[in-house]
């Protein structure tokens, strides 16, 4: 069993922000993998630099969305995500300078801080993104093409792969 399990109430559209958020799981596994296996300073270091890359560019990439579609909590998420940002670079330089517990510790922070942004915070804007009158057309499409085309139609670039 994963450390961090993916679940149904974690889906959001089935497309790029699932995409990202899958991704962002599986890197947690693999850091609290390699802690808790004794992985060496340096494979741990590797894998907590790229979660915290891929992290704030996930981030970045919702504040884009947020902005393109004037949410109105924007700011309040801006403020969440920096802080929370600033925390774990705060761990990783805590790490690098010796603590042998930061990196278990930060599995433990980035599964439960990101289980309760998806949850909350990307439901809440899942719902704000959400037209209010049903298609006009046919053939519907599913929610991540949806999105994924409102994506690209603000110009909202998505974090690396």
């Amino acid at each position: 069993m994963a450390y961090f399990e993916w679940a149904d109430d974690l889906v959001i559209d089935h497309g790029p922000i699932d995409q990202d958020h899958r991704k962002l799981v599986a890197m947690v596994n693999e850091l609290h993998t390699a802690t808790s296996q004794g992985g060496g300073q340096v494979v741990v270091a590797k894998i907590l630099d790229a979660l915290i890359h891929y992290t704030a560019d996930h981030l970045r990439m919702e504040e884009q969305l947020m902005a393109s579609v004037n949410f109105p909590n924007l700011e309040k998420h801006k403020l969440g995500h920096r802080l929370f940002i600033d925390s774990l670079h705060d761990l990783r330089q805590k790490y690098k300078a010796g603590s042998i517990t930061v990196a278990s510790q930060l599995s433990t922070v980035l599964r439960d801080w990101l289980s309760l942004h998806i949850r909350r915070n990307d439901k809440e804007l899942l719902s704000f993104l959400k037209p209010n009158k049903p298609t006009q057309s046919a053939v519907s499409p599913s929610r991540g093409q949806a999105l994924q085309l409102q994506l690209s139609q603000r110009g909202v670039k998505r974090g690396a792969d």
